[in-house]
């Protein structure tokens, strides 16, 4: 099986760090040539998770990304959401038949909406059962080191799936499998918002006993949006959102110092501006734009979601982030 990955940042970096610790070769796109030059002299990423040394043999990189579409039967999308469509631009729909797409994507694409699925089969006509998604809870730099970590992968044909997920499978790697391929991609837009406004609370210097509250109730608004998106009840609903992938994901990104959406909004919470903690990050919180396309969503969804319209409010609407966690503490259980 031949794999492809798109994308040269972190979360692309730990995705091919154990698909090559597993043995597999992969076809490599990365945009720009002088970093590929760098890494087949020195043999890392120099940009991100640069202890992860690779073996030369097994990484052939690509400045050409219909190249490696090309030469890969499964193709890991890990650019953020809005370079995806920039980063498909050069792609036609004969180039992806007969290919498996693992979204490891973690946002909506902002222009017009859409998951990735949804702009693959409106683009490209892309299939559904050959459409997978892997999540967390799992942050890059702990791949890096080698820490115990879970994947979840989810697609809608559960063989095709579970196959898919033994190349991952590593010593310090185990594989869950999920087929609720909507939900858990929109648990991992959700979570970065609800992190983003963990990390505003951190920079305010609320404490962890509010820190508390405010995850869990994020959990419960997160569990109401899911249900509506699914037009399910709660009586029927046959989804574990207590699972590692909704509410394990949830968790680690909201409490861990790895996140970048919580780093983000530790930065607006002291008082940055949304461009000055984008300039200092130096890395795409997909919280930001994710806040804006959910707000814009849930007209449809009509999903009771104080707190994520509150973050929306704080970043898109110039509201006083004092005041945006003064709302929200009024919704809070």
């Amino acid at each position: 099986m031949q794999f492809g990955v798109i994308g040269s940042g972190s979360w692309a970096t730990a995705l091919a760090k154990i698909l090559t610790d597993n043995g597999n070769t992969i076809h490599w796109w990365i945009r720009n040539n002088d970093t590929i030059a760098y890494m087949e002299k020195r043999r890392h990423n120099p940009h991100y998770l640069s202890g992860a040394y690779f073996e030369p043999s097994q990484i052939k990189l690509n400045s050409d990304i219909k190249t490696v579409v090309a030469q890969s039967d499964i193709i890991v999308i890990a650019v953020p959401s809005a370079y995806v469509e920039n980063a498909f631009e050069q792609l036609s729909a004969d180039m992806l038949k007969g290919k498996k797409i693992i979204s490891a994507v973690k946002g909506i694409l902002p222009s017009e909406n859409q998951l990735l699925n949804d702009y693959l089969s409106t683009h490209f006509g892309f299939s559904e059962s050959d459409y997978f998604a892997v999540l967390g809870p799992c942050h890059a730099e702990e791949v890096a080191s080698e820490k115990l970590s879970y994947l979840t992968f989810s697609g809608s044909d559960k063989v095709t799936c579970t196959d898919i997920a033994t190349y991952f499978k590593t010593e310090y790697l185990n594989t869950v499998i999920n087929t609720d391929v909507l939900g858990v991609q929109y648990a991992a837009v959700l979570k970065n918002i609800y992190a983003l406004g963990s990390g505003i609370a951190h920079g305010l210097e609320y404490g962890d006993n509010f820190l508390s509250v405010y995850i869990a109730n994020s959990a419960n608004e997160m569990v109401g949006f899911l249900r509506k998106l699914n037009n399910s009840s709660a009586a029927t609903d046959s989804h574990n959102y207590a699972a590692s992938v909704y509410l394990g994901d949830l968790l680690v990104t909201c409490y861990s110092l790895y996140s970048r959406n919580r780093t983000f909004g530790n930065m607006i919470g002291k008082g940055y501006s949304v461009k000055a903690a984008q300039l200092e990050l130096n890395m795409v919180a997909e919280g930001y734009n994710a806040s804006k396309c959910i707000y814009l969503m849930n007209d449809s969804v009509k999903a009771v979601m104080p707190i994520a319209s509150a973050i929306y409010g704080i970043l898109w609407e110039h509201m006083p982030v004092e005041e945006g966690f003064k709302k929200i503490e009024t919704f809070l259980e």
